[in-house]
């Protein structure tokens, strides 16, 4: 296919663009949907499934559930506000070190 891009009119070349991206996704889709294919039968020459590679090649963790942290430290104006004493202070953890207590003051 030889094609004089410099003898076409503008809008010729308008219309051979919207052709060229549409082939473009059209083939990005095929190629995937090779990929996908190829992906699947080698895994499947091993005995996995690739939902079973892709899950155990996401993370060293995988299949663990995480578990939430135990909070460390509660507000005693309000005890439903806990800490963990992981990350970043709370504000009342601040302002209650600020006004004198200590950490092991806000314990719990």
């Amino acid at each position: 296919m030889n094609i004089d891009l410099n003898t076409m009119s503008h809008k010729d070349l308008e219309k051979l663009l919207i052709d060229v991206k549409a082939a473009i996704k059209t083939a990005q889709v095929r190629d995937r949907r090779e990929a996908l294919k190829a992906a699947e039968k080698a895994a499947a020459e091993y005995g996995f499934s690739l939902d079973e590679l892709a899950g155990a090649a996401g993370s060293k963790k995988a299949g663990k559930a995480k578990r939430p942290s135990t909070p460390k430290f509660a507000n005693p104006a309000d005890a439903s506000q806990t800490w963990t004493g992981k990350g970043r202070q709370p504000k009342w953890y601040v302002e209650a070190l600020e006004s004198g207590k200590t950490p092991a003051d806000l314990e719990i």
